[in-house]
């Protein structure tokens, strides 16, 4: 069948159509069975294997029929629109949560003939797709589809006419954008970035909000996401305009700073090498006087402290196409960083004498070797809320007596825990008496860690 379909011509007749649609839904549309990978943060597309479908060999010729219906020269949407309708078109998005990549690539395929052929269905498919992806940002977190679905609205958006409709600017920052914060990022980050970027192409005065929502999702404590956000915003400025660069170029330079400065090395590398890219250049040049100051300490501190010695390399490039960019600005910023350098150094000696003055004032009261014995080093506590010419606040005698009292007594125990080894004091909730047990009987390996041999020279 499928293969006369594909080389017969009038054969499609009026009566095949429901036909055909019915053939599909009875075989295709079924009740996923539960995932067998429910956090799908955790899955590895490129080292996990995923769960293929065991009717797949049936199923793979259902589709490739209903394919090569929709795909032929003789078929009539206005006659197909009475059976392919949307109860249809949201049977086949539930599909879209299937396993097997087989089946969800011939999914996209099939949707994305449908939206191209039946007009009337583009804003429903639009709309269920949107639900699915806030469905998947806010409540679930798990869907197996969301990169195919990306790849269809990649198409789709391509096709957008101009000027783009507010209905199409909110799902960019209403929908697109909140997908950054999901943990699978990685499984979809390819077709999310392209995505974005078909939409800045069509209209530039969306790069601002766009990178400031980016800005402000950015990740703190996940590199490998940093990695791919530091990828999606250089393909975003390859495309951007100058002028949209302006507005956002110090917020974006005050992140790229801490990304150079990060000490995991493939998140610096990964900002570095945007010196290698000509356009990324061009604008920094004409924004050096902005961009430069903003950046020199990061890479001038990194160059010599940084643990990495590629980055190394890498910066001492930046910096020198930085000084070849405008050597007066650069002199400047040198000499500007080696006087806050200064002061810096300046502070903390300051700081350090004035401690030391509040120490000899301290030493010089009277009751200073009365309370010295009580507290643990009372010179640090009281300089903390004093002037430096203040004498020290003079002690409850009866209180001082007290403490005394205590320490002789602390003093005056014998410490019977003396050969005891170390252990958690003890809760007060009940206790799993099997757990006890099981703890008591454990046998360490290595009662305490000896340190290892002084080497001898």
């Amino acid at each position: 069948m499928v293969e006369y379909v594909t080389t017969q011509r009038g054969v499609i007749t009026e009566a095949i159509y429901p036909e055909i649609v019915y053939m599909f839904s009875v075989n295709i549309f079924r009740t996923l069975p539960p995932s067998s990978n429910p956090n799908g943060a955790e899955f590895d597309p490129e080292e996990d294997e995923p769960t293929l479908e065991a009717a797949w060999p049936h199923l793979q010729l259902v589709y490739e029929l209903f394919l090569r219906f929709l795909e032929s020269p003789d078929f009539q949407p206005n006659v197909a629109k009475r059976s392919i309708d949307q109860k249809f078109v949201l049977q086949l998005l539930e599909l879209f949560d299937s396993e097997d990549p087989r089946e969800r690539d011939f999914l996209k395929t099939t949707l994305h003939r449908i939206y191209g052929k039946f007009l009337g269905l583009r804003a429903y498919i639009r709309k269920q797709i949107n639900n699915i992806f806030y469905r998947f940002i806010y409540e679930t977190e798990h869907h197996n589809g969301i990169a195919e679905l990306l790849e269809i609205l990649g198409s789709i958006i391509n096709g957008f006419a101009l000027p783009l409709k507010e209905e199409h600017k909110l799902f960019l920052l209403k929908v697109l954008m909140p997908l950054h914060k999901v943990k699978s990022l990685s499984v979809y980050h390819p077709q999310l970035a392209y995505c974005v970027v078909q939409f800045l192409e069509k209209d530039p005065s969306l790069t601002e909000p766009v990178i400031t929502t980016l800005l402000k999702f950015w990740p703190k404590v996940h590199s490998p996401k940093e990695v791919m956000f530091l990828n999606e915003l250089e393909e975003i400025l390859d495309v951007i305009e100058p002028a949209e660069f302006t507005k956002v170029m110090i917020p974006l330079f005050r992140q790229l700073s801490k990304c150079v400065s990060s000490p995991h090395f493939q998140v610096a590398e990964r900002a570095l090498y945007y010196w290698n890219n000509e356009y990324i250049m061009s604008l920094i040049s004409d924004n050096a006087t902005q961009i430069l100051p903003i950046m020199f300490p990061s890479l001038y501190r990194n160059s010599k402290s940084h643990w990495n010695k590629t980055i190394h390399g890498l910066i001492y490039n930046a910096l020198k196409l930085l000084m070849e960019m405008n050597q007066k600005l650069f002199d400047e910023c040198t000499h500007q960083y080696k006087q806050i350098k200064q002061n810096e150094k300046q502070k903390m000696r300051n700081r350090e004498d004035a401690w030391n003055k509040i120490e000899s004032i301290a030493k010089k009261n009277p009751q200073f070797l009365t309370v010295l014995p009580v507290t643990n080093a009372v010179e640090s506590s009281s300089g903390s809320t004093q002037n430096q010419g203040d004498a020290l606040t003079p002690v409850d005698e009866e209180d001082m007596n007290f403490e005394i009292m205590g320490n002789e007594r602390k003093e005056a125990k014998p410490n019977l825990k003396k050969d005891k080894p170390l252990v958690r004091r003890k809760s007060e909730l009940r206790h799993d008496t099997l757990t006890i047990k099981t703890l008591n009987d454990y046998k360490r390996a290595e009662e305490y860690l000896t340190p290892p041999p002084a080497e001898t020279s």
